[in-house]
């Protein structure tokens, strides 16, 4: 693995302007940049389509960085993943349902901020009545898989509205890409 393509999927807005998100993203970059080239988009600042799509092929790994709003991704990264995830460029026709995926050999990861704490997934009787993060972003999962990509760990920080802890959250990521990317 050389090339990781970085995606800051945070959508603005006046009482959520995104400052954890561009932390956590500009963390991501800095640690990888030694060690890989690095690529990356911020959603927000515009993108062109043929670009985004070379970025995506000429990727090994590709790390997606955004707050859940609502159980899942942000308004302008799904649109970001309607404009690029193309027929013909990651996905093709096939006999079985789910396995025409042209991204293959490329792995992804989620890193994720959530306002949800980390208990709220601890057992049958909590919000998420003892599911993972990862089953919660199952339909994310289930969209790499169709255009053929591997998952790697995910990263997620949780009680950021309410109970933010920026310095351990920054020290956790480092840790994460360091034992996933094999950083120095």
């Amino acid at each position: 693995m050389k090339n990781i393509f970085v995606i800051n999927g945070h959508e603005y807005y006046p009482y959520a302007q995104g400052e954890l998100n561009k932390t956590l993203f500009q963390t991501i970059v800095e640690n990888l940049a030694d060690d890989y080239e690095v690529h990356a988009t911020i959603i927000q600042e515009g993108y062109d389509i043929e670009e985004e799509q070379q970025k995506f092929l000429n990727a090994d790994a590709v790390i997606y960085q955004f707050p859940i709003n609502w159980m899942g991704m942000p308004f302008s990264m799904k649109k970001y993943v309607d404009h690029i995830f193309a027929h013909g460029v990651f996905f093709g026709n096939a006999d079985q349902y789910g396995t025409g995926g042209l991204l293959l050999n490329k792995k992804y990861m989620l890193s994720t901020t959530w306002n949800a704490p980390k208990e709220a997934f601890d057992d049958v009787t909590t919000f998420f009545g003892g599911r993972s993060v990862d089953d919660v972003l199952l339909p994310i999962h289930k969209s790499m898989e169709y255009v053929g990509m591997k998952a790697l760990p995910g990263f997620s920080c949780h009680d950021v509205v309410k109970n933010p802890q920026v310095d351990q959250y920054l020290e956790d990521l480092k840790m994460h890409i360091k034992s996933v990317f094999h950083t120095k």
